[in-house]
């Protein structure tokens, strides 16, 4: 049975331990490793997020900046002109959406949440501008914090480890104490250890056979495997978008060891693969 945790975010939480959620990636960049120029516009922003909410997913991440391995940094104006339009159009919608922005940068941050982002997804840890908790906190938002080093200019020449899981252990942890001195709550912070950001292939698939030593910090856990290159590495699949099945492995296996959220390109195949997971479950 899964240990119940609740994620806080603005008026509204979810009560984990039932379930995995499902966060769809939608990334508006000309050039994210999988996806990038396919939902640039506006328009076909909106059309793709409201397409993965009828499909199942329940938290739309998006994202203004790609952070593939060797992406350089756009500037704070340019992720802004990215991404905003894009939560307030999915804001206005009849539809009702838990929508995080993926970002680094508290220029975009404060945006995102006075145009009605619920939730900061920060893959730096709060390493690149500390400050993003201040302003989650100051509107009760969700606040995602993940591990990584370096920059994603850089990050894969990073990858030395004394001790993987320790590290990363380590670094969410003083993550979440520097949240909570900014003025954030617990029930408003999530982790994720960073499958594919200064981590090889092995290292990837060590962090998910022992996902069990990151649990033990005792927040809601996210994980995104999504048609990541350690995949293709395993099943000779150098094409992104044919890593579907690899990534149901994934998510399965995430699934049946509790983790509470995953992040995925491919909704309708996930939510399958979890709620097979879940009936299962089920019986005493």
């Amino acid at each position: 049975m899964k240990k119940r945790k609740t994620f806080k975010f603005k008026d509204s939480q979810f009560e984990l331990g039932d379930k995995t959620l499902i966060m769809g990636i939608l990334n508006v960049t000309p050039d994210s490793f999988s996806d990038g120029n396919k939902y640039y516009s506006i328009d076909k922003a909106v059309d793709r997020a409201l397409q993965m909410l009828d499909q199942g997913a329940d938290i739309i991440d998006i994202g203004g900046e790609s952070t593939r391995p060797g992406a350089l940094a756009v500037s704070p104006a340019d992720e802004i002109n990215r991404v905003i339009p894009v939560v307030k159009k999915l804001k206005q919608s009849t539809r009702k959406c838990v929508l995080s922005v993926d970002t680094t940068k508290y220029e975009v941050a404060e945006k995102a949440l006075e145009a009605g982002a619920d939730i900061i997804n920060d893959i730096s840890g709060l390493q690149a501008d500390p400050k993003i908790a201040k302003i989650v906190a100051k509107y009760n938002a969700g606040l995602i914090l993940m591990h990584t080093k370096g920059t994603p200019a850089n990050m894969m020449n990073l990858d030395t480890y004394s001790d993987l899981l320790l590290e990363i252990k380590t670094f969410l942890n003083s993550a979440t104490k520097k949240a909570q001195e900014y003025g954030l709550s617990k029930d408003n912070i999530m982790l994720d250890p960073g499958i594919g950001f200064a981590k090889n292939h092995l290292q990837n698939i060590e962090i998910i056979k022992k996902i069990s030593v990151i649990q033990e910090l005792n927040y809601p856990l996210l994980i995104g495997p999504s048609r990541k290159s350690f995949i293709g590495q395993i099943l000779n699949k150098p094409n992104p978008e044919t890593r579907i099945f690899g990534t149901a492995a994934v998510v399965a296996w995430l699934s049946i060891h509790n983790v509470d959220c995953v992040r995925v390109h491919d909704i309708t195949e996930m939510k399958e693969v979890i709620t097979i997971i879940e009936s299962i479950r089920k019986i005493e």
